[in-house]
């Protein structure tokens, strides 16, 4: 049996090892494939496990082989779920490897945007502090969270990591309302959108890209929050309408972003947040620590396993 991995850079640059993967058939490894290579490169395959790597209906009709597409990944938008399932290939995903480190992120840029430590910390190796006439100095207004608000737009496994660390720093939690089934602690007030926006300090998005929420960061939404208030992102890029963001940061209408995540991954250099002020943005690594990664291996190898003895586990629907 043979398995191919399409893009295996992403998820173990070489920290890691596939050996679990090779006791399972015969192992073949591209650190990246294009879509242009993606049919000829799992020809004979009856298992492919790909990370961001495309596999759509046309592709699985020519790869008759083709018995099951492992995601390396929690989103599987990549994969066409639909004709899969009519050829009779399972499709299988990671659902939850890397929450908590998600939500760590999301303090990282928060705390960025709030104490400025990263620019701080470039200001003395420059020499500004040894030629400071005072013991200390900052450049930025510093702020401190304790008090502060923060709305979550998304309540699910992430959401509630992020609101459980907000409640170790003293912050009031905000949840968006959604349906009667996600029920919220005692302790985070479900409110509206409206209301979220309008009361919050930090919004941070956690909630699936859909037809429903692509563009939701629009002018309107921003129009509706705090000029002091930050907007973090950890979730996916087509959330936001970037010109909208990067206008409402340029002018103050908020104070200030911290993204992991952009509707174009490498982003171009036109993209107008890479400039805007106050802007945080670090390459998509929110779900890149060394153990979310084991973790995602580890759990890729039980799907496959689960699979070859009949008992699929977290199969996409």
């Amino acid at each position: 049996m043979k398995i191919v991995i399409l893009d295996a850079h992403a998820a173990n640059p070489g920290d890691l090892s596939w050996d679990e993967f090779a006791k399972l058939g015969e192992l073949e490894i591209f650190p990246r494939t294009s879509e242009a290579q993606t049919v000829e490169r799992l020809r004979g395959a009856t298992i492919a496990l790909t990370n961001k790597a495309v596999i759509n209906r046309r592709m699985m009709s020519a790869l008759p082989d083709l018995r099951y597409v492992g995601i390396t990944a929690t989103g599987y938008n990549i994969v066409d779920v639909q004709a899969a399932r009519e050829r009779g290939i399972t499709v299988c995903n990671v659902p939850e490897y890397s929450t908590r480190d998600v939500a760590q992120a999301v303090f990282a840029l928060l705390l960025e945007l709030a104490s400025h430590t990263g620019h701080h910390a470039e200001t003395v190796r420059s020499g500004k502090w040894n030629r400071s006439p005072d013991f200390c100095y900052w450049d930025y207004p510093l702020i401190g969270l304790d008090g502060l608000t923060l709305g979550i737009i998304g309540y699910g496994r992430i959401g509630r990591a992020v609101a459980r660390i907000a409640r170790a720093f003293g912050m009031n939690v905000l949840a968006l309302r959604r349906p009667a089934s996600s029920n919220v602690e005692n302790d985070v007030q479900n409110v509206e959108l409206d209301g979220l926006l309008r009361e919050s300090d930090i919004v941070t998005l956690h909630c699936p890209l859909t037809p429903q929420t692509m563009g939701l960061v629009n002018a309107q939404f921003l129009a509706k929050m705090k000029p002091t208030a930050f907007l973090i992102n950890t979730a996916r890029g087509g959330l936001m309408d970037e010109a909208a963001l990067a206008d409402a940061l340029n002018h103050d209408r908020i104070a200030g972003a911290g993204l992991d995540v952009l509707s174009v991954e490498p982003p171009p250099m036109n993209n107008p947040l890479l400039s805007a002020k106050n802007c945080v943005i670090t390459p998509h690594i929110a779900w890149a620590t060394k153990t979310a990664r084991e973790r995602l291996l580890k759990i890729s190898a039980e799907n496959i396993r689960a699979w070859l003895n009949g008992k699929p586990q977290n199969v996409v629907t």
